[in-house]
């Protein structure tokens, strides 16, 4: 079977006979879930970081900070690996990392041994993007755009997998026992890794760009700290303002050095093909407001009753919230395939958006009993689970098969970024909206909240349908 041409020569192809794809499949299942989930271990254990090893809250948060940036930097870099003859290699290579970082985390080291555990966990971030190629290499094509689909949606519910486990086994045995489930996993991944995962196709060869990745490198630093933040913008707006300009300027430079490489870390030409870069640019602000309402939800349950509103809810059972999302988001992933036999990817990506968008007006109208809570976090969870269902459709559409890491993973950068921002803002108009004297915001800024959300969801529909109308008048003249 002859793949994609790469620089000129055909690319053999090597799909798994049927019996070693049933075992492929929840294998490439496992390790995507396993990687969000244990990126995800920082969100729930950050109170108990700070009390475990006596540091700042705002220092425990670089926990989950760390991880972000790690995998923002390693997702492309193993996207452009990925696409060469060693993929197996990198995949194993990549999962030791985070068996090691993970061990890190469990060890009784100071602070800054696990925010190093913490980074090399997070690299694993950029698994996922190779997973989507595993998959579209050697599987037959219609049963491929399937298991990308749910590879995507397995890579966000994770987090929905990983938050209630954390946090009742932190309770239970304290912040190492937490990290211990990280460690667990991650070596069972990489077990799995060994002996389900196939070489990648002859014929190709590939090359990491070192001056991109460190620019590419420096600029999400400030993105992502610029992000994690939030009193940097409220008491010293102007240097967050300046580093904020420096971020882009950085941006801009990377691009320039990605159009002149030989051998980009991305295909910048590529990306701006109007699909791509319209499913990036929903990506990016879809994923703001998806990531806004998850902290708003989470956040609201967790708020004592002495604040007038909220449900003072422990970390492990405000975890329990999430599990609306996790559920209906799979099953969102199961049913997307097949419906999107009938409604192309672009008119998908904007029902998606819908969705969460219809997630903000519940959270914003009805929050005052619990219910209504886990109602708002499960339709969150169905639009986020669509919405991810069909983004890998809209830009693998035109994208060769020997670029998909590499595409899939340029669009993860943008969702990490996009992601940090929505807990950035959301944290921001919370501040605002607190009182003078006061620990907890007014109730009405999260209403506030909300009708952001609500916005960024209404430019994210508007995004997707513009797509669908392009697609409709190339297939349509």
């Amino acid at each position: 079977m002859t793949g994609q041409p790469v620089g000129g020569v055909a690319v053999k192809a090597f799909p798994v006979a049927r019996s070693e794809a049933r075992l492929l499949v929840p294998a490439l299942m496992f390790i995507a879930l396993v990687v969000a989930a244990v990126a995800s271990l920082g969100t729930p254990l950050i109170t108990s970081v700070a009390t475990s090893f006596h540091v700042s809250l705002g220092s425990a948060q670089w926990t989950l900070t760390v991880a972000l940036f790690s995998g923002a930097v390693a997702t492309p870099v193993l996207g452009r690996l990925g696409a060469g003859p060693h993929r197996r290699a990198t995949i194993l290579a990549t999962l030791a990392v985070v068996v090691a970082g993970s061990a890190l985390t469990v060890l009784p080291l100071p602070f800054a041994w696990l925010l190093a555990g913490r980074a090399a966990q997070g690299v694993g971030l950029g698994l996922t993007a190779l997973m989507m190629g595993v998959a579209r290499d050697h599987l037959p094509e219609e049963r491929s755009a399937a298991v990308i689909a749910l590879i995507s949606v397995v890579s966000i519910i994770g987090a929905g997998v990983g938050y209630p486990l954390a946090a009742l086994l932190a309770e239970l045995g304290g912040v190492r026992a937490a990290y211990g489930l990280g460690l667990v996993v991650t070596a069972a991944a990489l077990l799995t890794a060994w002996r389900s995962m196939p070489e990648a196709p002859e014929g190709r060869s590939t090359h990491v760009d070192v001056a991109g990745t460190v620019v590419l490198a420096a600029a999400l630093l400030l993105v992502l700290f610029l992000a994690g933040e939030r009193n940097l913008w409220s008491r010293h707006l102007a240097v967050a303002a300046g580093l904020a300009v420096v971020a882009v300027v950085l941006l801009c430079v990377w691009a320039v050095i990605e159009l002149r490489s030989t051998t980009p870390l991305v295909d910048v030409r590529a990306v701006r093909h109007p699909a791509v870069a319209g499913a990036n640019l929903a990506m990016f602000v879809g994923g703001i407001g998806m990531y806004l309402l998850l902290t708003l939800i989470t956040r609201y349950a967790q708020t004592p009753h002495g604040a007038g509103y909220g449900f003072g809810l422990t970390t492990f059972v405000a975890g329990l919230v999430l599990i609306p999302f996790s559920v209906l988001g799979f099953v969102a992933g199961k049913l997307t395939p097949r419906v999107r036999t009938r409604i192309a990817d672009p008119l998908l990506l904007a029902g998606g958006a819908v969705v969460v968008g219809g997630g903000f007006a519940l959270f914003a109208a009805a929050r005052s009993d619990l219910a209504e809570l886990f109602a708002a976090m499960g339709v969150l969870g169905f639009g986020v689970g669509g919405f991810s269902a069909a983004m890998p459709g809209v830009i693998l559409a035109v994208t060769p098969k020997s670029e998909t890491s590499s595409a899939m993973s340029f669009n993860y950068v943008v969702r990490s970024v996009g992601y940090s921002l929505g807990s950035a803002i959301g944290g921001l108009i919370l501040a605002a909206g607190t009182g003078p004297g006061h620990l907890f915001p007014d109730d009405s800024a999260y209403t506030t909240a909300a009708l952001v959300g609500i916005g960024a969801m209404a430019i994210t529909t508007l995004t997707s349908l513009a797509l669908a109308r392009r697609r409709s008048s190339e297939t349509n003249p």
